[in-house]
């Protein structure tokens, strides 16, 4: 019996040998480089927790640095997440070919160790406590989402499934779309310049989430009070521009959202956007207990506020009503 499960085990981790050598030999011919598990493993110090720098839909990320001392961004998939092999050939093929300044670079890859790793180059944190500084971070974004939606070939989409960020036609359907993209980058926008989370924190009596709360403040006239305390000088038309500019990102209806072309116009001021544009926010929200969701669609959008161009325009348009609710398992 001893035997008999000793050549079980061995011819286990013969198959998954051959099954990664198969991989790896598919990588090979693209044109990114090769890692060995035990590259990667030694430059983030066995995957060590002081070195976790975040964690992404498919896996966590690690800082590293390589024994040539190049910074990396190790970003580990494991083989039992959702991500398979036709999935991540694919990634590999997307990304390498992609260059940009205002896009990660991807450096190379790893097939090995039970997992498999995508390495990135390692951009450095650095203070958010100047506005000088978030403004353009929130241009540089933009820059990078529309190259990706208008110009890569093919047209690519980025995936975000934390709650926070989640367009609520997404988080229904999980179909991805450009105008799923704005609504996220329209989040990530009110978190740079509030300083705040879209997903953990609540703000005032009725614990509202960043994007409600920030609608409540623009229907109280008070939307620079979204600001970072530690934003304590700023260009007060040019941040209430860019809110402005996120709050049209993240309306229920998904075509009421600017194109990120649009978006690029209204940041750099060629055009201003129309604050009569403005509808409601759809959002993704736990319900008391964590075990409900729900959406803020377009049934609860102003029907006189309905425009198709988020920019200045006079195109105006009816909408249907629609009311979702859903009820997900824990």
């Amino acid at each position: 019996m001893k035997f008999s499960s000793f050549s079980v085990m061995k011819l286990c981790k013969m198959k998954n040998g051959d099954h990664h050598q198969k991989e790896a030999e598919e990588i090979a011919g693209k044109n990114v480089r090769l890692f060995s598990y035990n590259a990667l493993r030694s430059a983030t110090r066995n995957f060590h927790p002081s070195n976790r720098i975040g964690r992404g839909g498919f896996g966590i990320v690690y800082r590293g640095v390589l024994r040539d001392g190049t910074q990396v961004a190790v970003k580990s998939l494991s083989v039992e997440s959702k991500q398979g092999k036709r999935e991540f050939l694919t990634e590999i093929d997307m990304i390498s070919n992609i260059q940009h300044p205002c896009l990660v670079r991807l450096i190379g890859c790893c097939v090995g160790g039970g997992s498999r790793m995508l390495v990135y180059e390692y951009l450095e944190n650095k203070s958010l406590s100047s506005a000088l500084l978030r403004l353009p971070i929130c241009t540089s974004t933009a820059h990078g989402l529309a190259f990706l939606h208008e110009e890569a070939e093919p047209e690519l989409f980025i995936e975000i499934s934390r709650p926070g960020y989640m367009a609520p036609e997404y988080a229904l359907s999980g179909r991805l779309t450009e105008k799923a993209d704005v609504y996220s980058f329209g989040v990530l926008m009110l978190e740079i310049i509030s300083g705040r989370s879209s997903s953990k924190a609540a703000f005032g009596e009725n614990l509202l989430v960043l994007v409600e709360w920030t609608w409540k403040l623009k229907e109280d006239n008070s939307l620079l009070d979204m600001v970072d305390p530690e934003l304590v000088e700023y260009p007060e038309d040019e941040v209430s521009c860019f809110i402005k500019v996120a709050l049209l990102c993240i309306q229920a209806v998904s075509w009421q959202r600017p194109t990120m072309t649009q978006v690029l116009q209204m940041l750099s001021k060629e055009v201003s956007p129309d604050s009569m544009a403005l509808t409601r926010p759809g959002y993704y929200k736990h319900s008391d207990g964590g075990i409900g969701h729900s959406w803020m669609t377009s049934s609860e959008v102003p029907k006189r506020k309905q425009l198709i161009n988020p920019l200045v325009t006079s195109t105006r348009v009816s909408s249907c009503s629609v009311s979702i609710t859903q009820v997900l398992p824990r």
